[in-house]
């Protein structure tokens, strides 16, 4: 089963607060793969939205993404371009 990790920095200044780790979620619940998100030490679901919150990931935090399943690689892909828009519109 393929796993991919990859390290993602928050760009949004205003850090991963609820509406990008509802986007994020979502993303998350649209494949079977699982998704793990790591702040250090600390590790959670990326199917929590409270879990999520928890890491308490401000501007310039790194995160580490861990996805595993037959859709990893769809799904770190539209991660990737999730990360790269955080400073648009779309995640004020």
């Amino acid at each position: 089963m393929p796993r991919i990790e990859r390290q993602m920095i928050i760009t949004n200044k205003k850090g991963l607060h609820a509406r990008p780790a509802a986007l994020f979620v979502q993303i998350a619940n649209k494949y079977q793969a699982s998704v793990m998100v790591a702040n250090g030490a600390e590790k959670v679901n990326g199917r929590s939205i409270m879990g999520l919150l928890t890491l308490g990931a401000q501007y310039q935090t790194p995160l580490t993404l861990t996805v595993e399943g037959d859709d990893a690689q769809v799904a770190i892909e539209e991660f990737e371009a999730f990360f790269s828009k955080q400073d648009e519109e779309l995640l004020p």
